[in-house]
């Protein structure tokens, strides 16, 4: 057996098949490697998004992340590999309304909405039936090499979004034509569609999970917090960072995909070792030091401009892109820790779920402020603040027990 699989296997139980759940994550990776890397673009240039307009878009468009706690609740009686699937095909349906509607506001939100819900509901899944896959000790490990399958179909994704513009600027296409986007998300929704095919041909768990409607518990406390910290200073980059490169450096979607794409690769990189640090050095070292990181992103984002000429600026603004992805990995590390006080699989689903709506609660929020501030203030307070929130996040991470101290943290659940 090549090396390659064997180190698959020393990180997956034994008989676990994994191979259509990672075929999956590669082509829907492509898929929306294809519609993300052109999005921005198209808000910006075709839909004609301001900058405020396009926080409002973003609380739109993160509205369903805070819904999703209520959405699992209403499939509750469904196992997480039928609720995947559903993901997937409602995320197909959205980027295919892209596809055939035309530019007006609010249709285009409408698409990007659904397309979203389908998005978010997947999200915690992806972690979810990865560590039901995994050993106990190589969670980390796990999550990374799913990370990196993911972000791999996002490189080609990318990279087929850049060539296209590349070819429909070469043939005199203006920046503004949708017919360009419009190839691009054709490409997206026959991926997506491909992606549906393969997840229907896996297999249903013969364990049925009784899965409560709504779940909270104490114990899941601090995670609950780092999520509202992480959530907050995410934001600021997601929603941000892509229209700051768009709108005061100029660079159209081929140059904008192309940095995702190195994005992308960089992840593919860093994720399996970011795993590997998770279970070497645990969960809270991680979570404490990305910070590091983080601020001196913010820094450089916020005023590079004010530092360096444009043309350098615009290559350092670039540069923290990929910097920020390699900080984003972090989110692995909370994803570990709840597997790590988590009673059972159950639990561990219905805490990652309710995670992200907590998540997506203060993401909403940021969303329609980081724009208002971005039109009062400037970009340098809006980064400023974002590294504020990861200090935040730092010192509270620095409060987690260690897992020898963890038991200690267990209180009784509220579900109903």
């Amino acid at each position: 057996m090549p090396p390659f699989f064997r180190k698959l296997n020393s990180i997956y139980l034994p008989g676990a098949k994994v191979s259509r759940f990672l075929a999956t994550l590669a082509f829907s990776g492509v898929a929306y490697g294809l519609y993300r890397g052109v999005l921005e673009n198209y808000l910006a240039e075709a839909a004609l998004f301001p900058p405020f307009e396009r926080g409002i878009v973003e609380f739109f468009r993160e509205l369903p992340g805070f819904l999703v706690v209520f959405i699992l609740a209403w499939m509750y009686r469904m196992s997480e590999n039928k609720i995947f699937k559903i993901g997937l095909f409602v995320m197909t349906l959205g980027i295919a309304g892209l596809l055939i509607s035309g530019t007006g506001k609010v249709i285009v939100v409408a698409f990007i909405v659904l397309a979203s819900f389908g998005e978010h509901i997947i999200l915690p899944l992806k972690s979810t039936i990865t560590l039901s896959f995994a050993r106990k000790e190589t969670g980390g490990a796990a999550l990374g090499v799913t990370s990196a399958v993911g972000q791999f179909g996002n490189i080609a994704g990318y990279a087929v979004a850049s060539l296209i513009f590349f070819m429909f600027t070469r043939a005199g296409f203006a920046r503004e034509d949708a017919a360009r986007f419009k190839a691009v998300f054709l490409f997206s929704a026959a991926l997506m569609a491909v992606s549906v095919v393969i997840a229907l041909a896996i297999k249903e768990s013969p364990v049925k999970i009784r899965r409560r409607r709504l779940y909270f518990a104490k114990k899941f406390g601090k995670y609950y917090m780092l999520e509202v910290f992480y959530g907050a200073r995410k934001q600021v980059f997601l929603t941000f960072a892509p229209y700051v490169i768009i709108l005061q450096y100029g660079a159209d979607a081929s140059i904008i995909s192309l940095l995702f794409a190195v994005s992308a690769g960089v992840c593919v990189i860093f994720s399996p070792v970011t795993g590997r640090i998770i279970d070497k050095l645990g969960y809270k070292f991680i979570m404490v030091t990305d910070t590091l990181l983080l601020v001196a992103v913010c820094f450089f984002y916020g005023f590079s401009h004010r530092i360096f000429s444009p043309h350098t600026a615009y290559i350092v603004v670039c540069v923290n892109y990929a910097l920020d992805a390699v900080v984003s990995l972090a989110s692995m590390a909370s994803n570990v820790y709840v597997k790590d006080i988590a009673a059972n699989q159950e639990e561990i689903t219905a805490t990652l779920y309710t995670g992200v709506s907590v998540n997506h609660a203060i993401s909403i929020f940021i969303a329609l402020m980081g724009g208002w501030i971005w039109k009062v203030t400037g970009i340098e307070v809006l980064f400023s603040i974002s590294a504020f929130l990861g200090l935040l996040n730092s010192l509270y991470a620095a409060t987690i027990p260690s897992p020898k101290k963890r038991r200690k943290a267990r209180g009784p659940a509220v579900d109903s």
